[in-house]
């Protein structure tokens, strides 16, 4: 079977060509970190565009501004008492305009003068080149680099929170660098704003989890995760004030229910690895998680047996069924729930 083909990662090409003040005339920055794309993008404006003259040669457009004869003029636009211009534009689906339009901007693309580089930028708008428009599809791939600013990987993000932590003189373990990033969504935007609060409250040089538990609020899933480690851990009271907390920040019974279900096929997943002999990368690998959360699961789903997964499984579907057709109130369904599932725990 033919591998499917994946685009080169073209980070360490913008990299270098920041690096050697050689920029290309037509990017497209897309993906998750947005802190990353902020950063070349402002790398890229400080080689581009001096201060004294960033209102003449500094065009950025947005869905207010933007539309093809302004765009066309802003490209074409001569720098003034300058060598280059920059042109961004903020969150323009190119693949959306009419046949009319996608001419009109191909001349554009085609065509950007050696003074000029245009960034598309996509960030509320998914960048998703569409092939069956062959013209314009082409013209991106044969003038344009794509950029995607994806998540870190768990040890490089690892390595930039430690030294964001010592650049303000603060010592922080792997392991708490862990626990961060997974009680937050992870990437580096959410994080920094986290460890300058965390920073600010703590007066230790060493940072101490309960520092970062009393300024981080933790994401949905990672309060749901701590449930059902108090469960695995045999403390069913706290488990129970952890989702009776969850309610009373107005969750949604039946999204939480689908989080709860679905931490629980993983650990179920998690079990039937260990009693095979797999480990922590196989956790990874099959339930889609990084390194320290499949940690986790490994010691919760040792704590739990094959039956009582199977068990929880049933009683999760039973409760879903319920919430959908009886005139019961999804809150007491999900608390009976966790009551239900301690009690099988208990039992084994």
């Amino acid at each position: 079977m033919a591998m499917k083909d994946e685009k080169p990662n073209m980070l360490p090409m913008l990299k270098a060509a920041i690096k050697e003040k050689k920029l290309g005339r037509l990017y497209f920055f897309h993906g998750e970190e947005g802190f990353l794309r902020n950063h070349y993008l402002s790398q890229m404006k400080k080689i581009l565009v001096d201060e004294l003259t960033e209102s003449f040669n500094y065009h950025k457009l947005t869905k207010e501004t933007f539309d093809l004869r302004t765009f066309a003029d802003a490209v074409e636009s001569l720098p003034m008492m300058a060598e280059t211009t920059f042109v961004v534009v903020d969150d323009i689906d190119i693949f959306k305009f009419n046949e009319d339009e996608r001419e009109k901007l191909i001349a554009v693309l085609c065509d950007i003068p050696a003074y000029c580089t245009v960034v598309f930028l996509y960030e509320s708008v998914t960048w998703n080149p569409d092939k069956r428009l062959k013209k314009l599809y082409e013209a991106v791939q044969n003038f344009g680099t794509e950029v995607e600013f994806a998540k870190q990987e768990y040890r490089d993000l690892i390595n930039w929170i430690t030294r964001h932590f010592a650049a303000n003189k603060k010592q922080i373990t792997p392991d708490l660098c862990s626990y961060l990033i997974d009680i937050t969504d992870g990437t580096m935007t959410s994080l920094a704003g986290e460890i300058s609060k965390i920073c600010a409250y703590s007066e230790a040089d060493r940072i101490a989890k309960s520092d970062i538990d009393a300024v981080t609020e933790p994401v949905l899933d990672a309060v749901v995760f701590e449930m059902t480690n108090l469960m695995a851990s045999g403390k069913y009271p706290a488990a129970l004030m952890k989702l009776q907390q969850l309610l009373k920040m107005q969750e949604e019974p039946i999204s939480l229910l689908g989080m709860i279900g679905r931490q629980f096929r993983q650990i179920s997943t998690t079990r039937i690895l260990i009693d095979n002999g797999k480990g922590v990368a196989d956790v990874m690998r099959l339930c889609g998680v990084r390194e320290y959360p499949a940690k986790k699961l490994m010691e919760s789903a040792r704590r739990f047996s094959v039956d009582f997964c199977e068990k929880a499984s049933g009683l999760i579907l039973e409760t879903d069924y319920g919430m959908k057709t009886s005139l019961d109130e999804p809150e007491r369904l999900l608390e009976v729930l966790v009551m239900e599932l301690a009690r099988e725990a208990r039992n084994g």
